[in-house]
């Protein structure tokens, strides 16, 4: 990364609604703007923008949308994604690539692979869970610079 941002604090926040995967992504491809223009390493807006869009999917096909949060500083960016969807009944479950939830009408769209979680663990250095049933979900990323 270069000097481009040195000590600022910036913040995003993103509606992400349900159920219309046309506007799916939108968040994450902004956010993938903003860290290029910033000039944070290929590597790092990658990892960063994979993990958001991965959560963004999973607002939309499970939760009815929801809300996130970024903010950037010059040695990680945090993702807070919340909405107030049904919740994960079992999340070491839902951890496990190929499990999905997902209708038949979703993973006939292309989506619903079961690996959305895995992917948001595996790109991100932090990644926190906290679910009820019925209340939904709060999803705590951090990709380190």
């Amino acid at each position: 990364m270069n000097d481009n941002i040195n000590e600022r604090v910036m913040s995003f926040h993103y509606v992400v609604p349900g159920n219309d995967f046309t506007l799916a992504g939108e968040a994450s491809g902004n956010l993938k703007k903003v860290l290029k223009q910033l000039g944070f390493l290929p590597e790092i807006i990658r990892r960063t923008t994979i993990s958001m869009y991965e959560g963004e999917i999973n607002m939309v096909i499970h939760a009815g949308g929801g809300e996130a949060d970024v903010v950037i500083t010059p040695n990680k960016i945090d993702i807070l994604l919340h909405d107030n969807g049904p919740g994960i009944a079992d999340v070491n479950l839902a951890m496990q690539e190929g499990y999905s939830t997902a209708p038949d009408k979703i993973r006939a769209l292309g989506f619903g692979a079961g690996m959305g979680l895995p992917n948001m663990k595996k790109y991100t250095d932090s990644l926190e869970i906290e679910t009820a049933v019925g209340k939904g979900t709060t999803v705590h990323m951090t990709v380190n610079v």
